[in-house]
């Protein structure tokens, strides 16, 4: 294995443990706790992505189809999930949200995104969010 400098260990400790708390902290803010994280998780990725099969969930999610049935399940529960053939494939089905399911997710979205934006605003200067700003830059990188 090559030689890793100990500034890039740190740097990954770090950041994984603030993206965690941060994660955790947006998950707290949500409107109702009557769903699970990864119900939570789905809902805004049929928002975000539109309809999408099971196994695509699971795909995107990084879980087992099994697992993903059992989010999907929750979803139906509470009505936020509506079901159609795929055009495609007539033996899949596409899971896609239904108008509660729609405004669910745009109400959490809002409410997460109005505390982002308030937290950065009041607990950061102008230069501090200049400089988180520039980080992001550099750690959209990691994604590549």
């Amino acid at each position: 294995m090559a030689t890793v400098d100990e500034s890039s260990i740190q740097a990954a400790r770090d950041l994984r443990v603030v993206f965690s708390r941060l994660r955790r902290r947006l998950r707290a803010v949500a409107t109702d706790d009557d769903l699970t994280p990864s119900e939570t998780a789905v809902l805004l990725r049929l928002f975000k992505d539109g309809p999408s099969s099971t196994s695509e969930l699971a795909g995107a999610e990084r879980v087992r189809p099994q697992s993903m049935a059992a989010t999907v399940a929750g979803l139906d529960r509470h009505g936020l999930i509506d079901r159609t053939p795929d055009p495609d494939d007539g033996r899949r089905q596409l899971i896609g949200l239904t108008n509660v399911g729609r405004r669910r997710a745009e109400s959490d979205r809002k409410v997460r995104d109005e505390w982002l934006v308030r937290a950065m605003q009041d607990r950061y200067t102008e230069d501090e969010r200049h400089v988180i700003n520039n980080a992001l830059t550099l750690l959209s990188r990691l994604d590549e």
